[in-house]
């Protein structure tokens, strides 16, 4: 990897890995600047080439306790944030966190935690998302009042894939909006994904239990809310869920030794683990590795950031469209706009203070809360389906046809979606002569032709957003047919039909 400055030459050297000591990383320093010497992949007993840069900050500073200020991290453990702080800014680190794939797609709420990936990232510290293929079909009892119920490792490994797209279209789109065409001035450190599946698929029974269970203390594991809250309450634990946190503290184990991991971050519910994995490396190694936790993210009323009436907002487009997500955020009240700015947006804190003031003087322009549908619409579905969701809101609020124009069929049934409502679409060819009688009919606007023509003539059916009353009126191109080749139909006040012409 390599660091650029403005002004300072690249110095290359070559050592031998003897110099290295076991670190893959020099820091040398003289009157003039600092320079970061990395280890290229090599045989051990090869000689090695470094290329030395000294290192320059864009946005962040590579602290990444200053992030408490905007509400990302809830705690850090040890608790010795002196420590944790001469770390990040002594050399670049590796930081990571995991997700197990329960679902088959992450969701609003697991956003905080890319989120404080990403501010590292953009500090010069190299992020790992672990994907918990194996951790996933064991099941974690954080927060969990009853047994988790066992998935089949099929539907694990699919979900897994998804996930894997969700992780790297965040951070794509990140890099291409929020990061190159911000001018940042030094590229990014590559996002490493893994799954666990690898190298528990290598590790027997014995291994496991003989080398690593050996390190764990049972009343310790006894002890960790997630465990204790399962034995005071009736609902029994089982051996597989109590030993998860063995596997979750092996994770971090591995990734230390393989890639130099010195940090976890993790929502607040996994502090457990995460003292399982810290407590497992100072026993083998003698190493000081440091947990973060971000905060539990909720709205007013105690819910959970992202979950509506038990339903999820997720990162899937096809699971929760653009539009959707953009539309969830711009219901954001406005006693919370302003934490949600601080944790889900790359603003700098006295741009948010602008908007806040902005948005302050005429909050029912709701300024701020567009600013955070366009930075997260931006980041989740990229450029594209940010367009998507401003067409289809101003197609839907704004009775805008020329956004009406800018959507295809699809889109158009999840935008008009609405409950107690009916949505359909149909396809029909466009014949000599075709009446507006003849296309509701066709369209299934109506059961029969005695109502199509009563409700017509009464003034209740519209197409792209325009009341028609003539059920003889001849359909034509250009005036009830879209460049897009789609009509909008609807009946009454909720009832919306989609037409695809055969043009």
């Amino acid at each position: 990897m390599l660091y650029y400055h403005k002004t300072a030459p690249v110095a290359v050297a070559a050592v031998t890995t003897k110099q290295l000591v076991m670190s893959s990383t020099i820091v040398l320093r003289h009157h003039h600047s600092s320079r970061i010497w990395r280890r290229s992949s090599s045989p051990s007993d090869q000689l090695v080439t470094y290329y030395s840069q000294p290192l320059t900050r864009s946005y962040t500073n590579r602290n990444l306790l200053s992030f408490k200020e905007r509400g990302l991290i809830s705690d850090i453990f040890p608790d010795n944030e002196k420590n944790l702080v001469d770390l990040c800014n002594s050399c670049p680190q590796v930081i990571y966190a995991g997700f197990d794939p329960t679902a088959d797609s992450l969701h609003v709420g697991n956003l905080a935690v890319i989120m404080l990936l990403l501010q590292a990232q953009r500090a010069g510290h190299t992020p790992i998302v672990l994907i918990g293929e194996a951790t996933g079909r064991i099941g974690d009892p954080s927060f969990k009042s009853t047994e988790r119920p066992e998935l089949d490792s099929k539907v694990v490994h699919q979900n897994a894939k998804e996930i894997v797209k969700n992780v790297q279209a965040v951070f794509e789109n990140h890099k291409k909006i929020f990061w190159d065409d911000k001018g940042g001035s030094e590229p990014l450190p590559e996002l490493r994904v893994v799954n666990n599946l690898q190298w528990y698929q290598q590790l027997t029974a014995m291994d496991l239990i003989g080398k690593i269970g050996r390190h764990f203390r049972l009343g310790q594991m006894l002890a960790r809310q997630s465990v204790a809250s399962r034995l005071v309450v009736d609902a029994p634990i089982s051996y597989t869920e109590f030993s998860y946190q063995v596997f979750q503290g092996y994770d971090w184990m591995y990734l230390f030794q393989t890639y130099g991991c010195h940090i976890q971050i993790g929502g607040h519910d996994q502090m457990g683990n995460i003292v399982s994995g810290h407590d497992l490396i100072s026993r083998t190694h003698k190493k000081q590795v440091y947990g973060i936790t971000v905060p539990l993210i909720t709205s007013e009323t105690g819910n959970k950031y992202g979950k509506t009436a038990g339903n999820a907002v997720w990162l899937d487009p096809q699971k929760t469209s653009p539009f959707e997500l953009y539309q969830f955020l711009i219901r954001t009240k406005d006693n919370e706009i302003k934490k949600l700015l601080s944790i889900y947006t790359f603003l700098q804190d006295s741009e948010i203070k602008a908007l806040m003031n902005k948005h302050q003087s005429k909050p029912e322009n709701r300024i701020a809360q567009k600013e955070l549908a366009k930075n997260l619409t931006l980041l989740v579905h990229g450029e594209i389906g940010l367009s998507v969701a401003e067409k289809a809101t101003a197609a839907l609020f704004s009775e805008n046809i020329e956004a009406l124009s800018g959507l295809n069929a699809e889109e158009i049934l999840k935008v008009f979606k609405s409950p107690g409502g009916t949505i359909g679409i149909s396809q029909v060819t466009l014949e000599p002569g075709t009446t507006i009688l003849d296309m509701s009919i066709s369209a299934g606007c109506f059961q029969n032709k005695g109502d199509a023509m009563r409700i017509i003539s009464a003034g209740g059916f519209f197409l792209n957003y325009q009341r028609v009353s003539n059920f003889d009126e001849v359909i034509v191109p250009g005036i009830h047919i879209l460049p897009n080749q789609l009509t909008l139909a609807r009946v009454g006040r909720k009832n919306y039909y989609v037409v695809k012409w055969n043009l």
